[in-house]
């Protein structure tokens, strides 16, 4: 192991769906505060190049893959485990909402395909990371859920059922897994990525109007937060899912 042989305690995340917008302002704000960093995502070329921007080889490696693949969460473990000798950090950040509409017409295909993604894969990376390190060593993980988990969201509904599952299996996780390991979440209203443009472009100026803060978020924004929740600051907190919202909420909205 690498980073055991040199030493190197730093803290150690896996980071999934990093290759851009909420996962990779994630995986930067842990490299900045001087961790160190594994980022999954599908694109092997779009993750060496998040790598590369992160620093290289000495703060990120990049393991490409299906976030709900058991067979990649095994690979990125081991790859992390290889590189820096220690896996302290996890956030479950990779989502999917590949439709857009009321439920009544859903494709229930697509339904068990958001349900995997979304909620299982979770559950499946938590469960190795426990075995592999976490079980033994202790460690935080944050759940990336969304303000359509906690009220309904018109358009991607079962995006927000999706989210709303993660973030009870987030308080059951902290349940289970206190004292040696604290599982959070955060639940973000409209950030600016491409995963959210449907929400806002051609109408921003609309949208963020509903918001006390007057403004949409930026991954920035998130990343700030689960950054918190995976620190020592946060070392009383556990089974907690923390609106990031700009007080939309404040109005009953989703944004």
């Amino acid at each position: 192991m690498t980073g055991a042989a040199s030493g190197d305690d730093r803290p150690v995340a896996i980071v999934t769906g990093a290759s851009r917008g909420i996962g990779s302002g994630i995986a930067r704000a842990l490299i900045e505060r001087g961790d160190r960093v594994c980022v999954t995502a599908r694109g092997a070329d779009t993750l060496a190049e998040v790598v590369a921007a992160l620093g290289g080889p000495e703060h990120a490696i990049g393991v490409a893959g299906k976030a709900h693949d058991p067979a990649h969460q095994d690979a990125a473990i081991a790859a992390t485990l290889e590189a820096f000798g220690r896996v302290d950090m996890l956030v479950n950040n990779a989502g999917i909402n590949p439709v857009y509409g009321p439920l009544l017409d859903l494709d229930l295909d697509a339904a068990r395909k958001i349900m995997e993604v979304n909620l299982l894969a979770a559950l499946g990376w938590t469960q190795r990371v426990h075995k592999a390190w976490m079980g033994e060593h202790g460690g935080a993980i944050v759940n990336v859920s969304s303000l359509a988990g906690v009220r309904p969201a018109v358009g991607i509904g079962f995006y927000g059922v999706s989210k709303a599952a993660l973030s009870h299996l987030t308080a059951q996780l902290a349940s289970e897994l206190g004292p040696r390991v604290r599982v959070n979440g955060v639940a973000p209203a409209v950030v600016k990525t491409r995963f959210a443009t449907a929400l806002y472009e051609g109408r921003e100026d609309e949208v963020a109007a509903a918001y006390p803060m007057a403004r949409l978020g930026v991954p920035a924004d998130v990343a700030g937060a689960v950054a918190f929740l995976l620190s020592e600051q946060a070392s009383w907190i556990t089974g907690q899912t923390l609106l990031v919202d700009g007080g939309v909420s404040l109005a009953g909205g989703v944004g």
